[in-house]
C-alpha cells in the first residue's frame, strides 16, 4: 500500500524530473524526505511493480523512426504464447491480449517501413499468422501523470496537447 510519502514522490517524479548532477538529492530537500529514504523507496516501488520504469521518454518520430499498431487473430489456447513472442522483438513496445477477432495487439517502432515489414514477415513465419498494421499518421496524447491523492481514486492528467 501507497503511504503519503510513496504518492508524493510518484507524483513529483513523473513529470519535470530534476535535471542537475544530484537529482535524488534535489528531490530529498524539495520533498522533506532524506536521499536514502527516496532512493529506497523507489527500488522498493520497482520491485513492487508500481514503478515499471525509470528513465527517459523519447519522442521517437522526432528521430525519424516510424511507429505502427499492428494485431494478429491468434488462436485462442495459443495467444499468450503468440503475444510472448511477439514481446520478445526489442522493437516492440507494447503488446496486450484483446477481446476482439484480433486478439493480440503490439506496437511497433522502427526506422522506418521496410524494417516494420520485415519485422512482421518474422513475426507471420514464426506464428503462421497474418500481422496487419495500421502506422500512426498523428500523434494526440504524449504522456501521463498519475495523480495519487489519498482517500481519492487515482487521476489522470493525460496532457492532450497535439505536438506531434
Amino acid at each position: 500500500m501507497l503511504d503519503s510519502r510513496d504518492r508524493r514522490l510518484l507524483e513529483r517524479i513523473q513529470d519535470d524530473f530534476p535535471l542537475v548532477s544530484e537529482p535524488f538529492k534535489a528531490l530529498a530537500e524539495e520533498l522533506g524526505i532524506p536521499e536514502e529514504e527516496i532512493l529506497r523507496r523507489l527500488k522498493k516501488l520497482q520491485k513492487e511493480g508500481i514503478l515499471r520504469h525509470f528513465g527517459a521518454s523519447i519522442n521517437s518520430r522526432k528521430l525519424g523512426f516510424v511507429t505502427t499498431l499492428c494485431a494478429v487473430a491468434a488462436p485462442p489456447e495459443k495467444r499468450e504464447e503468440i503475444a510472448r513472442q511477439i514481446a520478445t522483438y526489442p522493437e516492440v513496445t507494447h503488446c496486450y491480449l484483446r477481446k476482439h477477432r484480433f486478439n493480440v495487439w503490439f506496437t511497433l517502432v522502427a526506422r522506418d517501413f521496410q524494417v516494420v515489414e520485415r519485422i512482421l514477415e518474422q513475426i507471420a513465419s514464426q506464428t503462421g499468422l497474418k500481422p496487419r498494421h495500421f502506422p500512426a499518421e498523428k500523434m494526440f496524447k504524449l504522456r501521463a501523470v498519475f495523480h495519487l491523492k489519498a482517500g481519492e481514486r487515482p487521476s489522470c492528467d493525460d496532457k492532450n496537447r497535439d505536438k506531434a
